[in-house]
């Protein structure tokens, strides 16, 4: 495996995260500037740190995770997205859903959209490249595309207004659903 097998690896696993951004940049409109930065972060923090995990951890249970990684990220993403929808088709919780994200439904995001990742690092250590670097190089090419799909979901948010709860929330499930297909 080459860099360039690293990077594509990095621009793959970052999609997820990059829809939850849109997403989440689409329902908070009132987004702080940390937490616009937070975002990018998160999400590339996960994403560096996740295949190391698998490394460490997947070997003991590879067999396990492969069968349930679906499932869960399915599961974290249905609920949050599902949760979304209810916000925005009940008129008093759109007021409140339309502030600041909340710091537990970020990381549990950007836990949920990194799953994947975790089985890579199974993968990244058995293909002869040196983990740290290959991770370091997901992790940042995450928070930049997750840094362009903030500016994007505000740019969507501002243009579907009270729909961008739930077509945000309907994003987050479709992901799920996707990763149990």
């Amino acid at each position: 495996m080459n860099w360039m097998d690293a990077v594509l690896i990095g621009a793959g696993l970052s999609m997820d995260a990059c829809a939850a951004a849109v997403s989440d940049a689409m329902v908070y409109r009132g987004l702080t500037p940390v937490r616009r930065a937070a975002m990018p972060l998160c999400f590339g923090a996960f994403q560096m740190l996740m295949p190391v995990l698998g490394l460490r951890i997947g070997t003991l249970f590879s067999a396990w995770f492969s069968r349930c990684a679906g499932f869960m990220m399915a599961a974290l993403l249905g609920s949050i997205g599902g949760k979304m929808i209810w916000d925005g088709c009940h008129r008093e919780s759109v007021e409140t859903a339309a502030g600041d994200l909340p710091w537990g439904v970020l990381l549990m995001q950007a836990a949920a959209t990194s799953v994947d990742a975790f089985a890579v690092g199974i993968g990244l250590s058995v293909s002869g490249m040196e983990l740290m670097p290959a991770c370091i190089l997901i992790g940042a090419e995450t928070a930049v595309l997750c840094a362009s799909a903030v500016a994007a979901g505000r740019f969507f948010g501002g243009l579907l207004e009270e729909e961008a709860q739930l077509a945000g929330g309907l994003i987050l499930i479709l992901i799920g659903i996707k990763s149990i297909l």
